[in-house]
């Protein structure tokens, strides 16, 4: 790019140390600032050892209140709600909102009012906003006029995804997902009182019901699917590495092996690098740092009653979901220098 983009990472929490991680060396970047409650020491030592990550591949050295990493120097800020912080004074383009907790339309408009030129946030909205962007699904429906776009879930990302594959390739009636995943910060180690009551089971001593938004978010996407989708989630005790296990009614039934051969060709062509695939028989901890939305599972592949076809998705909700987020900042730097 000729010019670099400049960015904030508002919520310095998994997804934004994640997103730091992976965009520090990259030529297309400065992160100006990082923003969140935890002191500089804290967010320093965070972001030096991660506990699924492991250590920083360079050192990265606390000068004041910036974060100093090859040729990156950001100001670290302490956090607050959106509008507090004068982005302009930072000459900030985007800010990257990964705190998960401001979802109105009111409050993502805060950060341009303070002179941010772009918003992109890391969950679905609570209101109607510019964009929801998958990469690999609804990409190039992306315009330079869109202010505060959503790259949706992880989870949805690798629905959407997979929906999209199957559809093309088999025509899809209807669709039952099931997600898997790793437990989340949001719920609590030791039983504790909450409005949700199934999460306020211990995370780590339960496999907790939850509920998604995935399949509702697809089918606003995509449209022709409204009323054939549906879902629920689990979360387990584990830190990282969940999966998306779809059963499905297609229109064209395909064999186990058709179908694996359907979701290879396209990790190999046109949704290279978004859509992994593999034949060994892994776990989740095996797609920790794996920076695909997904990885199919060649040997989970099942068809019975050659009617209804499982398939089974593994992905790192974390440095796989911020990747995507990247990419979708790319996207429209793209753009506008187009």
């Amino acid at each position: 790019m000729s010019k670099k983009i400049n960015i904030a990472l508002f919520g310095f929490g998994r997804i934004g140390r994640n997103l730091f991680r992976l965009g520090y060396n990259n030529p297309n970047y400065n992160i100006v600032a990082v923003s969140d409650f935890g002191s500089a020491e804290a967010l320093h030592y965070l972001l030096v050892r991660d506990s699924i990550h492991g250590f920083m591949d360079d050192e990265v050295v606390l000068d004041g209140n910036h974060l100093v990493v090859k040729d990156q120097r950001t100001r670290v800020i302490s956090g607050g709600e959106p509008g507090t912080i004068p982005w302009d004074a930072y000459d900030v383009d985007v800010v990257i909102d990964a705190t998960g907790r401001f979802l109105k339309r009111d409050q993502l408009d805060a950060h341009l009012n303070s002179g941010a030129k772009r918003v992109f946030i890391s969950r679905n909205a609570e209101d109607p906003i510019d964009r929801y962007v998958i990469p690999g699904v609804n990409d190039s429906s992306i315009d330079s006029s869109d202010q505060i776009v959503s790259t949706t879930s992880s989870t949805t990302q690798v629905l959407a995804l997979m929906v999209k594959m199957l559809d093309e390739s088999f025509g899809l009636k209807r669709a039952m997902m099931t997600t898997v995943h790793a437990y989340t910060a949001d719920q609590p180690l030791a039983d504790a009182a909450g409005v949700d009551l199934r999460r306020s089971r211990s995370a780590v001593e339960n496999i907790i019901p939850n509920s998604t938004l995935a399949p509702s978010i697809v089918e606003d996407l995509m449209p022709q699917f409204t009323g054939k989708l549906d879902g629920i989630a689990f979360n387990v005790p584990v830190p990282n590495g969940s999966c998306v296990d779809l059963t499905t009614e297609l229109s064209n039934t395909p064999s186990v092996e058709e179908a694996n051969e359907a979701i290879k060709k396209y990790s190999e062509s046109s949704l290279q690098g978004i859509v992994g695939y593999t034949e060994d028989p892994i776990v989740s901890s095996d797609v920790i740092g794996r920076e695909e939305t997904m990885v199919y599972d060649q040997k989970a592949t099942m068809i019975t009653k050659d009617m209804l076809l499982k398939t089974l998705c593994w992905y790192d909700n974390g440095w796989g979901f911020a990747s995507r987020i990247l990419d979708v900042v790319d996207a429209y730097a793209t753009l506008e220098e187009n």
